[in-house]
């Protein structure tokens, strides 16, 4: 994993491209029996489909990248084995929930979850419902998990124009700031009320950052320490 690269930028260019992808079409056979035995691990887990991008330029305040569609199980041993494609990264929306009071609101993934037990903003790899006619929408993907994971809508949190990019050559967060207009513990409680209603939620819980730190400062620090423990959402 190289150096993260942090870039805020105002404008995503997403493009959605119908290609093959070389390393799930020759490693098939191995690469289904190693979600097999992730299933007998865990058998919850779903071969459903995700998108993965590639060749990501940052210029003039605009992200582009193409998003190509593959199945999760490919996905799964890209990242399990390695990553022994390159020229691919996993690309995805958070939602960093900002309290009222100044503290960052995370959530702790669910053991029947893929990362399990690791600790995120809302967040996902991006799949067929992000797509938008030939675009890759993250900016609604972020809405969407948002709402899976917390239960909170759009209409509960205030989204901010630009996005922190953290880049690594094989993962790219694109984060941007939900602001809440409640205290920390309060958000929380209402989380955690919204979790207890489901039968199989996708968080186990959550976590409160609080950082006396300039925001501008504070959010390359948060997003780089996921990254720098492999956050793949």
């Amino acid at each position: 994993m190289q150096s993260p690269l942090i870039c805020r930028v105002t404008a995503l260019d997403l493009a959605l491209q119908r290609r093959p992808w070389p390393f799930a079409d020759q490693r098939r056979a191995e690469i289904d029996a190693h979600f097999a035995e992730q299933q007998r691990l865990n058998p919850k887990l779903w071969n459903g489909r995700v998108l993965l991008g590639r060749d990501p330029v940052f210029a003039a305040e605009r992200l582009s990248a193409s998003y190509f569609e593959t199945d999760f199980a490919s996905f799964l041993a890209w990242r399990d084995w390695g990553f022994p494609d390159t020229e691919i990264f996993n690309g995805f929306g958070m939602g960093a929930l900002l309290a009222s009071d100044g503290a960052f609101v995370c959530g702790v993934m669910g053991q029947h979850t893929a990362n399990a037990g690791r600790i995120y903003f809302p967040s996902g790899t991006p799949d067929l419902d992000d797509i938008r006619g030939e675009t890759v929408d993250i900016a609604g993907s972020v809405m969407r998990e948002l709402e899976e994971e917390t239960g909170l809508t759009a209409a509960d949190c205030h989204a901010d124009t630009d996005w922190h990019c953290i880049y690594t050559g094989v993962a790219l967060a694109m984060m941007q700031i939900l602001r809440v207009d409640m205290p920390a513990d309060a958000l929380r409680e209402r989380i955690e009320a919204n979790l207890a209603r489901q039968e199989h939620p996708e968080l186990a819980g959550i976590h409160l950052v609080r950082s006396r730190a300039d925001l501008t400062a504070a959010m390359p620090r948060f997003v780089t320490a996921f990254i720098e423990t492999q956050l793949l959402a």
